[in-house]
């Protein structure tokens, strides 16, 4: 089994939903949902799409999968990922634009979130005493001779390349597609978030995931709600 750290909208949440119905799957429930044509993609094109993200659900990585260390316990972890998140304030992200990383569709900030990168940082340390080494498959999947020098130093001390000043928060909406289709992709999800890509985005949550086996969709295991200010305040 593998555990992480995602920022997963909670139930309910209508960016949650309408993301949930484009990667067709619910990460609370595990729920598969039906797929629907989109712009000039049908229902089949939009399964394709989003077959390399559905397994992961909409989320944004604050702490990538990792195996338990052997010194510590599921218990250990749970009780760790509670006391976090009543530490941790909750915050808005105003708001949220469609974006291109490389091959990738992804939900981003619209303008710098330092709450969202400060966040972040301190779930990657805070959580490391709980995560096993990386195993010599592990590091060869991460393909290392296509990483960045600070990338490959990220991957070796925090078990993932893209952490601290490498990190940059997005929200999945695609596998890599290819060139002669991005711009028929961009329009469908244009098209297919336009009623909720305005809104902000509360950032009162965090959720611990898990993974039964190799390959298996991640599911919420714990959704754990952020302090308000005046509870961190109080504290």
């Amino acid at each position: 089994m593998r555990f992480a750290i995602y920022f997963v909208p909670p139930p309910g949440d209508p960016l949650g939903q309408t993301a949930a119905r484009w990667l067709g799957r619910d990460p609370h429930t595990g729920d598969s949902l039906p797929g629907a044509p989109v712009g000039r993609l049908t229902a089949e094109d939009v399964a394709f799409h989003t077959a390399a993200a559905r397994r992961y659900g909409f989320h944004a990585t604050m702490k990538a999968p990792f195996r338990l260390a052997r010194d510590t316990t599921e218990t250990a972890l749970e009780e760790a990922f509670r006391t976090f998140c009543s530490r941790e304030a909750s915050f808005v992200v105003p708001c949220l634009k469609i974006d291109r990383i490389g091959p990738f569709f992804a939900l981003v900030p619209a303008r710098p979130a330092p709450e969202i990168e400060a966040l972040a940082c301190k779930t990657v340390m805070a959580f490391e005493r709980f995560r096993a080494p990386l195993s010599d498959a592990e590091l060869a999947r991460r393909q290392p001779d296509r990483l960045s020098v600070a990338q490959l130093r990220n991957l070796h001390r925090w078990g993932y390349p893209h952490v601290l000043d490498t990190f940059r928060f997005h929200m999945t909406l695609s596998g890599p597609v290819p060139h002669s289709d991005q711009a028929t992709v961009q329009a469908a999800l244009d098209e297919w978030f336009a009623p909720v890509i305005g809104q902000p985005l509360h950032f009162g949550s965090l959720s611990l995931m898990t993974e039964a086996e190799p390959g298996a969709p991640f599911l919420v295991r714990h959704y754990c709600p952020l302090a308000t200010l005046n509870e961190r305040m109080s504290a």
